[in-house]
């Protein structure tokens, strides 16, 4: 055991300040869950069905960029810093290319929500929204690609940094515009689309001056020349992006289409779904955190050819990973009564029936969510362990036999045709979720295995 838990120091310490840019994420989308839950129902319910066409997108966005990682980790443990600054500045070029090809995407893809039943408040109020927070990706993915260099030098502090100022420009510009706060315009939930788009902004700018005045980063992230493009430098991140971002768009779709299922049911039903989603959003970034760590460590092994030790690492992470999910599962079996209530106003008397409501359901929610943590912390963990081996082909199918061969039709099946309801969408997202890390675990052991034989 000692062989395991005497790795626990430094893959917390690698991977600690990743799980912390990552919760800034979620808790972007959480600061404007909860203020924009004071003005009611149906505002939550918006940026939700706002949110889930933008999720979708910044999966595949997230997802491609993780390919900038394992070249740059393997390049490191080569010591060979002229190939990593070619897979930054080609990572850049696709990303940038793909952040704006998903924003124009998400523009044609908007009359879509009138044809998803949803109900019609809902989508007259997510559609300005939609529209902002669609070109928040464009500096988003931009950001990706610096983030996923940085930590593929094992450098993960600095897009912490980042992202916890962009917090804080979002809590306050939200403070100010949503509610029209100190004399600014009160502009509901497109205020609150402003504040991600502003902060994403800062936070891109920020990280490059950031990176661009320290010393050992400086070679990687200046005097770029754009105009020399090497085609096998694009179609080598290409081919372990573009698997990486349908894994990721697998598992975020079937999250997404939970929310639509929820919103046929009703305003209340995707409402609490939003609740339960976010939270368990946030407890996820712990293990895509120690993805990152994973996928790093076992890049460098990988770049010294040193098999035996890349395993026990790795496995070491799975074990930290399984004893952390533990502990969010009990949390949310203890709270799933009171952490709801965060997100709404039980005082407000003309929606007090649809907010207790609302409550009561997300409870239910919170109660699957439980169960399912210990298997997404699991399967994202050796996700990133197999990205890190640049195994990245059969992993995508396994993803997608899990969450839409397994998973999806239990979801829509016990949520739209049972009793269970909105309890049944997250019944089948628990058994995809676990499909999914099982098959992945397995393929881990197989290529381990393999590796060390033949080493």
């Amino acid at each position: 055991m000692k062989n395991y838990t005497r790795e626990f120091s430094y893959n917390l310490k690698l991977a600690y300040p990743v799980i912390l840019g990552m919760l800034g994420h979620t808790f972007v989308a959480f600061a404007d869950n909860i203020m924009v839950g004071q003005l009611g129902t149906a505002e939550l319910a918006a940026v939700s069905l706002g949110n889930s066409f933008v999720f979708i997108a910044m999966s595949l966005g997230i997802g491609f960029s993780t390919a900038i990682t394992p070249l740059v980790a393997e390049a490191d443990g080569a010591n060979n810093a002229a190939a990593g600054k070619s897979a930054l500045k080609h990572g850049l070029v696709l990303c940038a290319i793909l952040g704006l090809s998903l924003f124009f995407i998400i523009l044609i893809c908007k009359p879509l929500m009138y044809a998803m039943q949803q109900p019609e408040e809902v989508v007259v109020l997510a559609m300005p929204y939609l529209d902002l927070v669609a070109f928040s990706l464009v500096p988003l993915i931009v950001f990706q690609a610096f983030k996923q260099f940085s930590e593929g030098l094992s450098q993960t502090k600095y897009p912490m940094y980042a992202t916890i100022i962009a917090n804080v420009v979002n809590i306050v510009l939200n403070y100010l515009l949503i509610f029209g706060s100190l004399g600014f315009p009160k502009l509901g939930i497109v205020g609150a689309a402003i504040g991600t788009l502003v902060s994403r902004a800062i936070m891109v700018l920020y990280l490059w001056m950031l990176l661009k005045r320290k010393k050992r980063f400086t070679v990687y992230v200046t005097d770029f020349n754009f105009r020399q493009i090497d085609k096998r430098v694009m179609k080598k991140i290409i081919g372990l992006g573009f698997p990486s971002a349908l894994q990721m768009f697998f598992e975020v779709a079937i999250f997404t289409a939970a929310i639509w299922l929820s919103g046929v049911l009703g305003k209340n039903a995707q409402a609490a779904n939003q609740i339960a989603l976010n939270l368990s959003s946030m407890t996820f970034m712990v293990g895509m955190g120690l993805s990152v760590a994973a996928m790093v460590r076992v890049g460098n092994q990988k770049g010294l050819q040193n098999f035996k030790d890349l395993r026990r690492i790795a496995q070491s992470i799975f074990l930290l990973t399984l004893l952390l999910e533990i502990v969010f599962a009990t949390l949310f079996l203890v709270g799933r009564e009171w952490l709801p209530t965060m997100y709404l106003d039980i005082d407000d008397v003309a929606n007090q029936a649809d907010n207790l409501a609302v409550v009561g359901l997300a409870a239910q929610l919170l109660l699957v969510a439980a169960i399912f943590q210990i298997s997404d912390g699991i399967q994202v963990v050796v996700l990133g362990a197999l990205r890190g081996l640049q195994d990245v082909k059969i992993p995508t199918l396994i993803t997608f036999v899990a969450y839409w061969l397994i998973g999806f039709p239990m979801s829509y099946y016990l949520g739209l045709h049972t009793d269970f309801g909105s309890t049944g969408i997250w019944i089948g997202l628990l058994a995809g979720l676990t499909a999914s890390a099982v098959m992945l675990y397995l393929r881990f052991e197989f290529l381990t295995k393999r590796l060390i034989l033949n080493s």
